[in-house]
């Protein structure tokens, strides 16, 4: 007998893992090096540097009860793989399993989840094969299995496709936007969140089928880790509230469907038995016109093979009594082969099913029909079967008809099984509402019948305030009971023509129908339904251990806002949803076509900062920092960027854009490289090594976990001298994890950094946070500074912040200064530090070292 020497292997690993790590889980903890990279919801780096995601949360439970401690190693895709082959990290999550990987490295043995690839476009004239990629270009994650795939269907088949290989799914999304690319080829768990997001459409176009795995490197230790792995999943698969059902609920997706042995054999079973039943026919009226002993012999023959085949068979005669019913009709009845000759479906089943069952059979006895049905079948003992039957007419020598012969496959699990997927595929578990597939089936439905009858119809989008609380404080089971009241009360307040949807999460939608044909009644209607929805939210919901209240914000589109179906109305809603949640909450909007021009430059926007960060395309800029006499003693770093196609582009709206899309991260990175490359420079020239130098820190690139570490090696690597960098941070990043602001500012504080409170008088910070941190430096903010000379309530402020900062040995710089009068007021209040227009305005940084390296002394503006 052979054995697989693989499945040996991880076989007696599984029994070391059990005998030896299961008995000391927790003995000692095991520091397990996990590759990580964004591809939600599957995969996602948190700004605390842990992993979530389906995969994250996964493992995060399992390292919970195995004492594992996870190091999260940030690298992309193609990086991660490289990483793991060489065993440079133990994990990597969300594998597809391929020969070529299965030959490098180690795979748990049970799929954590089913994934596809499929294709996605901003061209609304969508494939709808892989053979039209052909002469198109596509974006593809570069070494991943979509690549591969797509490389060997072009050669197979002769199609020149023109491959555009990306580091993430977000650059395919973006080379696609920036025209560099037709298509990107996505998994659809991360594809269709992040299409809807772009306005893009997914192509029918779907592709490789994959299991997904944790990976692990090619060694003893980390085989060991993916044994571990396997034991909790077989655990958990099976239970319907463990830790793996509840993440993938939390996450909007289903577990793996077993695989469904009856679906697999029911019809080449059914086929079989169908041609056994024929051929024994056939030779019953072949055998009755030679002898009855022939006959009898052939009944026992058939007798044998009818009773060890996995089907129900019978013959009833023409009063459709039993003449013959086989082993498997027996047992499900309660009668024997002999009993059971002679009575009718009235004396075996429920009168119901002998009343449907009688039907179907004079169709057969009267007319020689062929009749196939599904069957739902109750016994007498009140046993509830499903049954897809076939009965056809037996005949005699002179083609009379004297009865019918049946054969019947039990398919009961089969229908239940489709009617749990029917639920999983169009219904949400929690709530019983219409899930995303089933809405927008609906609401394309409805937009069809506005075209067509030219009654409006409306999309409200719903998000409820704060709901991730809930879960955070009370707990998941809570939480879902919320969204099932809220479920409720959203149903009661529709009509039975309209639809209610959960899309995930907190999110709810509303597809509105016949709301009548004129546009401004159909909107009043839409609002009042609208407001009455949010009346209904903000009713106290009693959740067993306390009554909560919740809000709501709302927004709406009608069906005559777009004429690009389906998709576009439920991405009109979303825009004006987040118009409504600026706003506060209760707040409701309707879509208008400035929302939509708002979000097409922010997302083109986008695509053109990331390009400018690549290309290394934006400037540098200084503003000086000056003291009572006007000498400068330090500098701040400015970011200024043009670009070709939309021209200067001022810091307050691109910053922004960097922030929500995560570019702020490698941004900032690249101005505190070149701040430490200008400080070393500076420290060579008697005049610039006595200056300062501000750069401002955004919260997102504070929280990376890899922070502190990077401003480390950047001022190591470029030799600064100690006290010349300056951080600048906001007083809202102080609220945010104070332990953790406190313990990251002060380890870069002994290497020599020192920070600045930027814009304060505007957040949050109290006295008690300016004790604990390590700040050398108060920044005024120039909205008290630009009203200082009108308005008494402003001086007041400057004057008691400047007391504040002699009171606790801070230096507190004035910024927004732009005339000599304000300059001469902010001194009389005791400023000795100032920055604004009037001292000096921002310029490349070659021109102030110019400047500079010759006197430190600034000319003061003339501009009043």
């Amino acid at each position: 007998m052979l054995i697989n020497s693989k499945a040996l292997r991880a076989g007696l690993i599984g029994i070391f893992c059990w005998f030896g790590l299961s008995a000391g889980a927790h003995a000692q903890t095991t520091t397990v090096r996990v590759g990580a990279y964004e591809n939600t919801p599957k995969v996602q780096i948190g700004e605390n540097g842990k992993i979530s995601g389906i995969f994250g949360d996964l493992l995060y439970e399992i390292a919970e009860r195995e004492g594992w401690e996870i190091q999260v190693i940030p690298c992309r895709w193609s990086d991660c793989l490289t990483l793991l082959a060489a065993g440079q990290i133990d994990l990597m999550p969300d594998v597809a399993l391929t020969e070529s990987r299965n030959q490098e490295l180690v795979f748990n043995e049970l799929p954590v989840l089913y994934s596809w690839s499929q294709l996605y476009s901003k061209d609304t004239q969508a494939l709808t094969t892989l053979l039209e990629l052909d002469g198109l270009r596509v974006a593809v994650l570069r070494d991943s299995v979509q690549e591969q795939y797509l490389k060997h269907l072009g050669l197979n088949f002769g199609i020149n496709i023109e491959f555009v290989p990306v580091g993430t799914f977000d650059e395919g999304f973006a080379a696609v936007l920036g025209k560099r690319a037709d298509v990107v080829a996505v998994n659809h768990f991360y594809g269709d969140k992040r299409s809807r997001e772009l306005g893009f459409e997914a192509t029918p176009v779907m592709f490789q089928p994959s299991r997904l795995f944790f990976a692990a490197a090619p060694n003893p230790e980390a085989a060991r880790l993916v044994s571990r792995i396997d034991r909790w999943l077989a655990d958990w698969r099976e239970a319907s509230d463990s830790p793996y059902q509840q993440i993938l609920k939390d996450w909007g997706v289903y577990a793996p469907d077993q695989e469904d042995g009856l679906s697999r054999w029911l019809l080449p079973g059914l086929l079989i038995v169908l041609v056994l039943a024929i051929l024994s026919v056939a030779a019953l009226r072949h055998q009755v016109k030679k002898k009855s002993r022939a006959l009898l012999e052939s009944e026992q023959r058939s007798n044998t093979i009818l009773n060890s085949v996995e089907a129900f068979i019978f013959i009833k005669d023409e009063q459709l009594k039993y003449r013959y019913a086989n082993k498997k009709v027996c047992e499900l009845v309660g009668e024997t082969e002999q009993s059971i000759i002679g009575k009718s479906d009235f004396d075996v089943f429920e009168t119901t099913t002998a009343e449907h069952l009688r039907e179907r059979d004079l169709r057969v006895i009267k007319f020689g029909e062929r009749v196939v049905d599904e069957e739902s079948s109750r016994t007498i003992k009140g046993e509830q079967r499903q049954f897809l039957s076939v009965k056809i007419p037996l005949r005699d020598a002179d083609d009379r008809i004297y009865g019918l012969c049946g054969i019947a496959t039990d398919i009961t699990e089969h229908v239940e099984i489709q009617e749990q997927l029917n639920q999983l595929a169009y219904y949400d578990s929690v709530t019983g509402l219409a899930n995303r597939k089933l809405m927008m089936q609906q609401l394309e439905h409805a937009v069809a019948s506005y075209r067509r009858t030219g009654y409006e119809g409306a999309v409200l989008a719903i998000d409820l305030i704060d709901f991730t609380l809930i879960n955070d404080t009370l707990g998941h089971a809570i939480g879902d009971k919320l969204l099932a009241t809220i479920a409720e009360r959203l149903e009661a307040v529709i009509d039975d023509t309209d639809c209610a949807a959960r899309l995930g999460s907190d999110d709810f939608v509303l597809v509105l129908e016949d709301l009548g044909p004129d546009r401004n009644e159909a909107i009043l209607a839409a609002r009042r339904l609208a407001t009455e929805v949010v009346r209904l939210i903000a009713q106290p919901v009693d959740l067993g251990s306390r009554f909560h209240t919740t809000a709501a914000c709302i927004g709406i589109t009608m069906f005559s806002d777009s004429d690009n179906g389906a998709a576009e109305l439920i991405k009109n809603a979303d825009l004006a949803l987040t118009e409504a949640k600026a706003l506060g909450s209760d707040s409701i909007r309707l879509f208008n076509p400035e929302m939509q021009q708002s979000i097409s430059r922010r997302l083109h926007l986008e695509d053109a900062l990331r390009s400018a960060i690549d290309d290394y395309a934006l400037e540098l800029y200084l503003q000086p920092q000056v003291d009572v006499n006007g000498v400068v003693t330090g500098g701040e770093l400015l970011l200024r960027w043009h670009d070709e196609n939309f021209g200067d582009v001022p810091p307050a709206e691109f910053i922004p854009v960097a922030e929500s899309s995560g570019l702020i991260v490698p941004l900032g990175n690249w101005v505190i490289e070149q701040a430490c490359q200008l400080l070393q420079k500076w420290s060579a020239d008697p005049h610039l090594s006595k200056l300062q130098l501000a750069i401002n820190i955004s919260p997102r690139q504070f929280r990376q976990a890899t922070f502190v570490e990077y401003v480390e090696s950047c001022m190591a690597r470029h030799q600064v001298p100690h006290g010349k960098l300056e951080l600048e941070i906001t007083e809202n990043m102080l609220i945010d994890n104070i332990d953790m602001t406190v313990k990251r500012m002060s380890k870069l504080g002994e290497i020599g950094v020192r920070f600045s409170l930027d814009d304060f008088g505007t957040g949050y910070a109290s006295l008690a946070y300016l004790k604990r941190l390590p700040i050398y430096q108060l920044k005024i903010d120039q909205s008290f500074v630009r009203d200082v000379l009108t308005d008494m309530n402003d001086a007041v402020i400057i004057e008691t912040i400047v007391g504040l900062g002699q009171s606790l040995r801070l230096e507190v710089v004035a910024e927004g200064v732009e005339t000599a009068a304000q300059a001469e007021a902010l001194r009389d209040l005791g400023c000795e530090k100032f920055q604004g227009f009037y001292f000096g305005r921002p310029q490349p940084v070659d021109y102030w070292v110019d400047q500079l390296s010759t006197s430190l002394q600034v000319a003061k503006s003339t501009d009043e």
